[in-house]
């Protein structure tokens, strides 16, 4: 088992000891009574941390891809209707995982649910949020760790500085995990789509299957089904374990993007751990819900709770402007 996994197996233990806690969208950590920074000193500061770390490591969560428009996944949204428009309309889903965790009659209808899904994420262009961050990196060492599924990450930068650790929607495996293999769900997708047209069934020949025992293929994501957790999987927990180890001894900022409740024991509270325990390490979350700084690392730390898409978008501003300056000068 490689580092960072060790961290979140240890977290995971937590979270099932005080679970009620966490349910009720709180935290067993003692938090920081001190005040915070007004907004625009928080960003400066973002910044300054930023072009002073010698590594970056970036959690990228939900609330992330939600600040991009990415907002279908649990309510009733102009961009649902968009997508999944003739769903919304036949069964009244209030979100795209109303319809995940819907029983449909038909295998094929199923399929042809599942196959929106997966399309409309796989093409779904890079949203503003992402890009401003990328700026924010631009000549950094940095690793990025995510818990999204929704390929946002990997269309910006190769595979090797990218942990999905929680799965990847490109990808089927097989729903009865007969091995260890993975392979690829674009062309499928696209193919089950084009069959479908206005419909809201696929036909029965284009339901997907393993190639290795025939039963069906799954996406290779955690929380639909039997989540492979082999080769591919140990090879996401292993880039950013080494990215740690190659790094911890240096001045490490944590940049935590939109992290939620439910799965607080990936990036969150590893995040905090390693802030406390490594010296030259800083932490910085953002996220618009919840203000939660652990008091051990209140010295070490800052939490910015406002919109992503507005603090990433003026931290890039602000470094680009301090980018202009310095080209100016020099």
């Amino acid at each position: 088992m490689s580092f960072y996994e060790e961290l979140v197996m240890r977290t995971q233990m937590n979270y099932s000891k005080y679970y009620s806690i966490y349910a009720a969208g709180k935290t067993p950590y003692i938090l920081t009574d001190k005040a915070s920074l007004p907004y625009g000193e928080q960003i400066e500061l973002l910044t300054e941390w930023i072009k002073d770390a010698d590594g970056i490591l970036v959690g990228g969560a939900s609330g992330l891809s939600a600040a991009g428009g990415g907002d279908f996944y649990y309510d009733d949204t102009p961009s649902y209707r968009r997508y999944f428009g003739k769903y919304a309309e036949k069964y009244g889903f209030k979100g795209a995982f109303a319809g995940m965790a819907h029983t449909f009659d038909t295998r094929e209808e199923f399929w042809g649910y599942l196959a929106t899904f997966l399309y409309t994420t796989q093409h779904a262009p890079i949203r503003l949020p992402y890009r401003d961050l990328d700026f924010l990196l631009k000549g950094k060492n940095f690793h990025i760790l995510t818990t999204n599924q929704d390929t946002q990450f990997v269309k910006i930068y190769p595979e090797e500085i990218v942990s999905e650790i929680q799965g990847d929607h490109r990808f089927f495996q097989c729903s009865r995990s007969c091995c260890d293999d993975t392979w690829d769900a674009v062309k499928p997708v696209e193919e089950m789509i084009q069959a479908m047209g206005e419909k809201t069934s696929v036909p029965t020949e284009r339901i997907p299957r393993c190639p290795h025992c025939g039963a069906e293929a799954f996406p290779w994501v955690r929380g639909y089904g039997n989540f492979l957790q082999g080769r591919k999987y140990e090879e996401q927990y292993q880039k950013v374990s080494d990215f740690l180890r190659e790094n911890m001894d240096k001045k490490i900022l944590f940049l935590e993007l939109g992290v939620g409740r439910l799965t607080p024991m990936f990036i969150q509270e590893p995040f905090w751990n390693l802030t406390a325990n490594l010296p030259r390490a800083k932490y910085v979350a953002v996220n618009q819900e919840y203000d939660f700084l652990p008091k051990e690392i209140e010295d070490k730390g800052m939490v910015i709770c406002n919109d992503i898409a507005r603090v990433l978008r003026d931290a890039a501003k602000i470094l680009g402007s301090s980018a202009g300056k310095e080209q100016k000068n020099g």
